[in-house]
This record gives structure tokens, C-alpha cells and sequence, in this order.
């Protein structure tokens, strides 16, 4: 007997973009609670590689495995580790960073003389600095961050030069060295490329040259680099290329630059940059990186896999097209499970690794415990003093359902988050409930079901809709529904997404219990 699937459909934009839909004759083939999964399983997949909200990809080989990571902003515990075999299917081991050193941009993941290291800029609003962590194995334990004292570049890129020693290539074209250790700096930055300039004609962000990544590759040097802004114009990111047959340059740009643009807002996929280089099992070459899914900005940056061709005259050139269409998987490797259920009966000791809290003061993990379901010590006075518990979620439509018990002076509730200035969602005390709305808290109406009571979000392509129920079976629709379409970074900046999340605000402890999450086609 066949069991029918449900398969996911290009399309269906928000009503709200401002460009035309791509065409929707594509599907995805559905992974865990209905999620995205690139891998159809005929031996092609579908981009995204990992749906949500996964910018900077930074890719690390290592024998048969492969190790991803990923900026994670404000979100702690953060920098989380992904495992694949086949480069399509990915699956999360393990946070690497517990303590916050600030939002968290593009890292790099490297693994030198037996050893894993991640080297890590992150920025406080009165601080900012590049930061290393390291272990000896990749689940961990890892390191608390070593601070490199590094506090006017972003998007370090590590290499090891044909004379032995380790450099991090910075932002703006500019490199510093490494003792040998990999543990701090030896010597100062130095200026050590001009990357390429784009055509005064092109509608971009901004020049700002970052994510450096050096591959090398028989006698050369590779340097990828991004300019063009990683947001603003749909056109403006773009991947270049230098070359160098020493780590010292000089670096000879790519006559064909930009390798990788998205060169039309009618395309699938936006602002596409910030890529690196990687073999693939069977000795194939890919590009991973990052770009915005056309209509469909507040998911935000989603990891993308281009493949690549080494042409005659030592140059590659990206063959993926604009990753609209199904592409052939890498040759070899071996597929594994793919993706993160975010479903939680809250029933281990532990917090699974799809949730991270959200700009957290220090000492933010002591407000979590578990007793007969996640209980959350509430704080302050709405989600924008109450750091929410959130999750990552890559699909266009979902429902989230879950149990909330409000503490006993104050409320508690489920959220679409931003950051502290821009959310929205719905919580209640035992009198009333609360709408958020564009980051505010505005109507107050009665609350008939008291302390208790289940709760249903529904994102629906940028049409929120929340339901209440006492018992779980006799539902209400609640009367206000909301439009998030603009809830992104070029309507509030922040580089982050729109992620589900759990908050309480007052006095004394919240209860939440039987969370799940489903995708809707």
C-alpha cells in the first residue's frame, strides 16, 4: 500500500513582497513535523540546504565529515555545530558558545593540528572584539572565548601560509598573524588587499568587503570575499574572487567577478554571498553560502549549496544557476537524518539545542529549570525586558501549539521575536490577555479561562492568527490578527529573523508544557 505524502510548494509569496512570485511548479520533499528538506530523495535537492535562519555559513572537511556553522547574534546558546556526509543532509550536535560575548557575526570553523577552533567576532553596543574558542573534540566540551583583542574588524577567515604560519584575513581586505597556537595575535593589522569594485551602476547596500575565506588549491591561494552589503537591494551581495600563489599576494582578481549576484528581483533567491569553498565527498567543488528568500525576508540569510567548475585557466565558475531548480547531490558520501525537531514535551532535564534565548543578561539560563514541564522564572515587564526563549523556523507556513500556566502575579505567553524593539504575539495573566504588536503591548481584553490554557499560533505566510483553549479541545480564535511581512532586518537592521519564542514577564515561575510545531503546506 502507498502512503500519500504531503510535499511543500514553491510559491504562495506574501501578498505583501514587492516582487513577482517565482514560479511555483517546485516542491520539497517534507522532513521532521513537515519541515523543509533539501534532499528529495531521486538524487537531487532543493535549496535551501538548511531553511531559517542560517547566515554566514562557515564549512569545515574533515575526513569523511563535514562540520557547519553559522552567526547566531544574540541568540544564547549560540554557534551551533551541524554534521553531514553528503553536504544536503544536516543534523545539530552541539552549542559551542554558552557565555555572551555579544551579538555573534560570521564565525570560522577550523580544525588545525588535531585541534577545533572557532574563531568568533562579536559585539556589544559599548564593546566589540574577535573572540577564540576551541576543544579537542568537536561535540565538545569547548573552551570559554579567549578574547583576541581585535575590536575594528568582523568576519575573520583563518589560513595557514606556505611559510607555516596561521593569519586571520579580516574584513576590509586586512590580515593579522597568529601565534602559533592559534590563541592570539602576532603582530599588527596589516592592509593586504584591495578587493575588486563592482560597476557604479549596480544597485547595492554598500561596498563593505567581509567574510574572507582562503581555500588552497594545488599552487594557489584562493581568497572569496563578499562585497555589495549583505541586505538592502535584492542585487547588492555578491561573491569575488582573488587568487595568489603565496599568502602574501599579490592577489590577482577574477575576470569573471562577480562569480555569484543575484542579478534580477524576479529570482528565487536575494542577496545571495558570503560563500566558501568546499570538496565534496567524491572530490566534486561546492560554494556554501547564504541569501534571502524572495518574499519571504523575516525567515532570514538561509544556507544555500552551489556547485562549481574548475575552468582551464585555474578560475571557477558556479554552475547552480540562480537555485531555483533541483541540482544533482554531490557524488559520493552518505546521506544521514536531516534537520532538528522543535517540537518539546519539555519532559528531559536539559534545553534541546533548538532553543536559545534572546539577548540574555548574564545568568539568564538560571531563570529555566524543569518540573513537570519548563517552568520560566518570569522578569520584568514585557518581552522587551523579559528575554524569550526562542527557536528557529525556516518554513513560509507553520502552527505552534503549546500549554501555559501564567505565574501567579504576572503573564505569560507565546511570540513572533525580532529583537526587544520589534515582536508580536499574545500572552495573558489570570484577568486578561495581552496583544503585542509591533513591538508594543496595546489591547487588554478579558481573559475567560484564567491562569491556564492552551494556545495556537499560526503563521501563514505573514498572517498571524492565535487561538485559545481551555481544555485543548474547544478552540476560540482570538479577534486580532496580524500582518508581519515587515518584521526584518531592512525595516529594523539587526542582521536576525523572526523566531518563534516563549516569555514570561512579573513575579514568580510560568509553566510551559507539550509544545508542538507543525509545517503547513
Amino acid at each position: 500500500m502507498r502512503v500519500p505524502t504531503r510535499r511543500w510548494t514553491i510559491g504562495a509569496l506574501s501578498a505583501a513582497a514587492a516582487t513577482p512570485a517565482v514560479a511555483a511548479s517546485l516542491s520539497w520533499k517534507p522532513g521532521l513535523e513537515g519541515q523543509r528538506k533539501a534532499d528529495r530523495g531521486d538524487g537531487t535537492f532543493l535549496n535551501p540546504i538548511l531553511a531559517g535562519d542560517h547566515p554566514d555559513p562557515t564549512i569545515l572537511k574533515d575526513g569523511a565529515d563535514y562540520y557547519m556553522t553559522f552567526s547566531s547574534f544574540e541568540a544564547y546558546p549560540g554557534v551551533v555545530i551541524w554534521h553531514s556526509r553528503d553536504l544536503v543532509n544536516w543534523a545539530p550536535i552541539t552549542a559551542a558558545l554558552k557565555t555572551p560575548i555579544g551579538s555573534v557575526w560570521a564565525c570560522e570553523l577550523i580544525k588545525h593540528a588535531g585541534r577545533y577552533y572557532i574563531y568568533i567576532p562579536a559585539r556589544f553596543p559599548d564593546r566589540r572584539s574577535t573572540y577564540v574558542i576551541w576543544a579537542d573534540d568537536i561535540r565538545g566540551p569547548w573552551s570559554e572565548p579567549v578574547d583576541l583583542k581585535l575590536p575594528d574588524h568582523i568576519d575573520p577567515g583563518h589560513a595557514v601560509g606556505e611559510d607555516g604560519k596561521r593569519y586571520l584575513f579580516l574584513s576590509g581586505g586586512d590580515r593579522v598573524r597568529l601565534t602559533d597556537d592559534g590563541m592570539a595575535t602576532d603582530g599588527p593589522v596589516e592592509h593586504v588587499y584591495d578587493p575588486w569594485r563592482y560597476p557604479v551602476e549596480w544597485d547595492v547596500e554598500g561596498f563593505a568587503p567581509e567574510g574572507p575565506k582562503i581555500t588552497r588549491r594545488g599552487d594557489w591561494f584562493y581568497l572569496i570575499t563578499a562585497v555589495g552589503g549583505t541586505a538592502g537591494p535584492p542585487t547588492g551581495h555578491m561573491v569575488i574572487v582573488a587568487r595568489s600563489r603565496s599568502i602574501h599576494g599579490p592577489w590577482e582578481h577574477c575576470p569573471a567577478n562577480p562569480v555569484v549576484r543575484t542579478t534580477s528581483r524576479d529570482e528565487k533567491w536575494w542577496s545571495r554571498g558570503h560563500a566558501t569553498l568546499v570538496e565534496g565527498p567524491a572530490g566534486d567543488w561546492w560554494m556554501m553560502y547564504h541569501g534571502y528568500e524572495n518574499g519571504f525576508w523575516t525567515l532570514g540569510r538561509q544556507c544555500l549549496l552551489d556547485p562549481i567548475a574548475w575552468t582551464a585557466d585555474g578560475w571557477f565558475k558556479a554552475t547552480g544557476g540562480d537555485l531555483s531548480r533541483p541540482l544533482r547531490k554531490p557524488r559520493g558520501g552518505q546521506a544521514g537524518p536531516h534537520g532538528l525537531a522543535l517540537s518539546d514535551d519539555f519532559s528531559a532535564s536539559k534545553m534541546g539545542v533548538q532553543w536559545a534565548f534572546a539577548d540574555p543578561a548574564a545568568g539568564e539560563a538560571d531563570r529555566l529549570r524543569y518540573d513537570s514541564g519548563l517552568v520560566l522564572a518570569a522578569r520584568g515587564t514585557a518581552p522587551k525586558d523579559s528575554p524569550p526563549l526562542t527557536f528557529i523556523a525556516g518554513d513560509q507556513a507553520y502552527e505552534i501549539e503549546v500549554d501555559i500556566e501564567a505565574p501567579a502575579d504576572g503573564s505569560a505567553g507565546i511570540l513572533l521575536f525580532y529583537d526587544k524593539q520589534l515582536y508580536c504575539g499574545l500572552s495573558f495573566d489570570g484577568e486578561r490577555f495581552v496583544t503585542h504588536q509591533y513591538g508594543m503591548e496595546r489591547g487588554r481584553p478579558a481573559n475567560p479561562n484564567g491562569r491556564k490554557m492552551r494556545v495556537r499560533l499560526r503563521n501563514d505566510r505573514h498572517i498571524v492568527t492565535f487561538h485559545t483553549s481551555p481544555d485543548g479541545r474547544t478552540w476560540t480564535k482570538f479577534d486580532r490578527q496580524m500582518e508581519v511581512s515587515g518584521y526584518h532586518h531592512n525595516v529594523r537592521g539587526g542582521f536576525m529573523a523572526l523566531r518563534p519564542g516563549l516569555f514570561a514577564a512579573g513575579r514568580g515561575d510560568a509553566r510551559f508544557r507539550n509544545l508542538t510545531y507543525r509545517a503547513l503546506p
